[in-house]
Order: structure tokens, then C-alpha cells, then sequence
């Protein structure tokens, strides 16, 4: 009995140990089983963070439709009406009669009222008779049909491109191949061709509706990226296939904050950048083109007016050096729950220094507000001296024309006009007071000093005593 009971105990102590062994595997199996299913259930959320409430297609152009399953992003979009100002940038709101020619209840400021000076740069243009401070993407097509420099000029279908949402558009008016339709839109007439867009810029001109990837639509960004690459020696670059996502968070802003121009009779959107991007490779793509937007009502000067080159000027600026894109600042990264999303309230960083500076700069708010005035004051005091330089020149030229000097003279001191105001204009259409590219803008506008003051000397070298600049430092910002 004794033996028997000495055989049991091992066993028993064998069985409890094997029993432990197998719960402790089973809880084992099963925590590890609960961290895999959490971790796909996380890789799951993080491809498809959103509830799909509605199914959306190629074809579904109605923001508020993407809204339903992306309703913090769209909120963001919203949010485009705000008008705030900085001090060197940004609009405010300013209130207006409706009429039945424009029934807008509010505007933005007038720049021309701000600085009468650009009335003189652009004397015998569309954009002497009206010019006002950028609003938000909400107002962007609305600003456009109602502006009265569509009284002033006929305008082509091709300034839709940048001003509404083109991508369904071209579809159907191209038969599904939206370089055709981009071709076909382009030759209306504005007001023709405003008849087959809705909406202002919106989420399907910039994300794949099925994937959410970014994307470019406009093909006028495809061939002129094409062409800045090509100079870069990249061969046959297809933005689309090529394009890395960090590229795409700035390619996506680039296809419509650009210099561009109308190419031929056919008003081709074209974005001159066969030559490069700085502005005197765009000036030299104008040159070889013998193009000038207007004729000047003072000088007789053959002219270019810059539009809104952001891009060109961000690549040759710090951030874009360092690898930081437009949406980085822009559209910041917020966190809303346990979700990350890009901000869709597109603003100004400098009204949003918290999530679109301090995530790289460890600075306090103050401090980096401050930089960023410091650097826009410089650029703005510098704008001011080459607006006076040029104004004084087109007073030069025009006093020339009235005591009768000789074509050839007047054309040198054209010549120079046409390459300073191209400069200043560059500068001045840039929408960042020069932020983007602090040292290039200083160096445009210095450029721009030097060939106006040039011109001045080429009429008095023929008898026509310079004008007296005025003080600097004009301009209302």
C-alpha cells in the first residue's frame, strides 16, 4: 500500500503539471490570437479609416456626397469661407450693395484701393479695373464669373481650369479622355463653358475615388511637369505613375498655383516651364514665344502679367529643399479621435502656427510669428522700392513718347520695363509675400530695382530727365 501510494503522488504531480502547462498554452493562444486580430483590425482601419456610407465613383463631382463619408475632411472644406488676414497676406471681409450684375453681399479688400500704384503697372489691362485679395477655395468660382474684368475682356473657357472642379467635366466633354476634354472646354467662350462645371475645386479633382490616393487631374500640370523634369533629365515623367506621395501633397496644389499662360488660338492652358522654373527661365520660355500678355496704355511696352506662381517659388525655398510640401503647412496633420487626417481648412500656416509649424520648429508661437513678419516685412519693403522704381520708369517712357523720341529709344527702355515688371509681378502675384522663398524673392525684386532704374538711364542717356522717385515704403500691408 505504501509503494502504491509513493507511485501515486509523481503522477498526480505530473498531471497538474501538464494541465498547467496546457491552460497556461491555451491563455497563451489565445492573447496571442486577440494581439493578431487587434493589430489587422488596426491595419484594416488604417486602409480604410472611414465608415462608407455612400459608394463613391469616378464620376461623383458633389463635395457634400464625399461628405457623408469623409464628414471631418469635408468640414475642413468647409471651412474655406472663413476670411481672416495676416499682416501681409489673407482677406477680410468687406461688404458690398448686391446688384442683378453681381450679387455677391461681400467681398474681399481691393487691392488696387490699397495700392493705386498697380493701376500704373497695369494700365490698358483687365486687372487695372479690378483686383482684389484672394479669397478661399469656397469662393473661388463664385469671385471669378462675378469680377469685373470679365466686363472688360471676353475671357476663354481655359481660366475654368483653376477655378472650378474640371476632372467629371472633362470627362464627359472629351468622351472619357480628359486631355480631349481639356481641349475642348479651353476654346469656349467663359461663359459657355461655365455652363458644364458646379462646383469649385473639390475632393475629386485631388483623390482617386476608389483607393483615396492622390492625384493630379489637370492635364496642363501633367505636360508642364513633364517639361520641368525633362530639364532636371528625367525622360517621359508620367506625374501620375511617378510622382512620390510627398511629391503628390505639393504636385496636387501645383496644378493650379502657377504661372501659366493661353498658347495659341486655341487658349491651350500651357505652364512654361520648358526652360525651368526660376523666372527668368520662365521669362526666357516668353521671350523665345515673342508673347506678351498686353500691350501697356502708357509705354506701348509689349508685357507679361505674372498669375499666381506658388509653386515655382516654394521650389526654390527652404521647405521645398528640405522635403516639406505644401500640405505639410497648409493642410497640416490634425487628430480627430483616434483617427490622423489632413486638415482640409486650407489657410495660411501663419493662422495656424500650432499644428503647421511648431510639429518642426520647437519655438513658441510668438517667436515663429515674429520670423515669419520679420521676413515678409524685408520682402515687402524691397517690393515697395522696385514698384517705385517702375512706376517712375513707365513716367520716363511716357514722357519720352510725348516730346517725340525715337522708336529705338523708347524700345531699349520697353525692353527693360517688360523684364522688371515681369520680376515685380512675380513677386507681387506670389501669395506669400515673398515666405516661400525669402532670399529668391529678395533677389527677383533686386533684379527688378536694377532693370527699371537701367531704363530710366537709357532715356535720360537720350535727353528725358528721370523722374523723382518717390519715398519708399508705399503700399497699405
Amino acid at each position: 500500500m505504501v509503494d502504491e501510494k509513493r507511485e501515486e503522488k509523481p503522477r498526480i504531480r505530473a498531471a497538474r503539471l501538464i494541465a498547467l502547462t496546457v491552460l497556461i498554452a491555451a491563455l497563451a493562444t489565445i492573447a496571442l490570437t486577440a494581439l493578431l486580430v487587434n493589430i489587422f483590425e488596426h491595419k484594416q482601419e488604417a486602409r480604410n479609416p472611414f465608415f462608407r456610407v455612400v459608394e463613391l465613383t469616378d464620376d461623383t463631382e458633389d463635395p457634400d456626397v464625399w461628405g457623408k463619408n469623409f464628414p471631418q475632411q469635408y468640414d475642413g472644406y468647409k471651412r474655406t469661407v472663413d476670411q481672416r488676414r495676416t499682416r501681409y497676406g489673407g482677406s477680410e471681409a468687406v461688404p458690398r450693395t448686391p446688384t442683378d450684375v453681381d450679387p455677391r453681399s461681400v467681398v474681399a479688400q481691393s487691392r488696387l484701393e490699397e495700392d493705386p500704384r498697380l493701376k500704373t503697372m497695369w494700365a490698358g489691362y483687365a486687372f487695372a479695373r479690378d483686383f482684389r485679395e484672394e479669397r478661399g477655395h469656397a469662393y473661388m468660382l463664385e469671385d471669378q464669373l462675378f469680377t469685373e474684368r470679365q466686363q472688360v475682356t471676353k475671357q476663354p473657357g481655359t481660366c475654368l481650369n483653376c477655378h472650378a472642379s474640371m476632372y467629371v467635366a472633362y470627362k464627359k466633354a472629351g468622351n472619357g479622355d480628359i486631355v480631349k476634354g481639356f481641349e475642348a472646354l479651353n476654346t469656349l467662350p467663359y461663359f459657355e463653358a461655365r455652363k458644364h462645371v458646379k462646383h469649385p475645386v473639390a475632393c475629386i479633382d485631388c483623390h482617386d475615388s476608389q483607393t483615396m490616393q492622390l492625384r493630379v487631374t489637370r492635364p496642363a500640370f501633367m505636360e508642364g511637369i513633364r517639361a520641368a523634369k525633362a530639364v532636371q533629365g528625367v525622360k517621359d515623367y508620367d506625374v501620375n505613375r511617378m510622382a512620390t506621395r510627398q511629391e503628390m501633397r505639393a504636385f496636387v496644389c501645383g496644378q493650379c498655383h502657377v504661372e501659366y499662360y493661353f498658347k495659341g488660338p486655341e487658349k491651350r492652358l500651357t505652364y512654361p516651364w520648358v526652360n525651368g522654373l526660376k523666372v527668368e527661365n520662365i521669362l526666357a520660355y516668353y521671350e523665345e514665344q515673342g508673347f506678351s500678355d498686353w500691350t501697356h496704355a502708357e509705354t506701348g511696352a509689349g508685357v507679361l502679367k505674372a498669375q499666381h506662381p506658388e509653386f515655382e517659388m516654394w521650389n526654390q525655398g527652404i521647405h521645398a529643399r528640405s522635403g516639406v510640401s505644401c500640405a505639410d503647412c497648409h493642410m497640416p496633420y490634425m487628430r480627430v479621435g483616434g483617427l490622423k487626417i489632413s486638415d482640409h481648412h486650407v489657410r495660411s500656416p501663419a493662422l495656424n502656427i500650432n499644428r503647421a509649424c511648431q510639429t518642426c520648429h520647437r519655438w513658441p508661437e510668438e517667436e515663429l510669428k515674429a520670423r515669419i513678419e520679420t521676413s515678409q516685412e524685408r520682402v515687402f519693403g524691397l517690393r515697395n522700392r522696385a514698384m517705385d522704381a517702375l512706376v517712375a520708369l513707365i513716367g520716363d517712357l511716357k514722357a519720352a513718347r510725348t516730346a517725340g523720341a525715337g522708336e529705338a529709344e523708347l524700345q531699349v527702355a520697353r525692353k527693360f520695363q517688360r523684364e522688371a515688371q515681369f520680376r515685380l509681378d512675380f513677386v507681387e502675384a506670389e501669395n506669400s509675400t515673398g515666405f516661400h522663398a525669402p532670399q529668391e524673392a529678395e533677389r527677383i525684386l533686386a533684379e527688378a530695382i536694377d532693370f527699371a532704374r537701367q531704363g530710366q538711364l537709357a532715356l535720360a542717356r537720350g535727353g528725358i530727365r528721370a523722374t523723382a522717385a518717390p519715398a519708399a515704403g508705399g503700399g497699405a500691408r
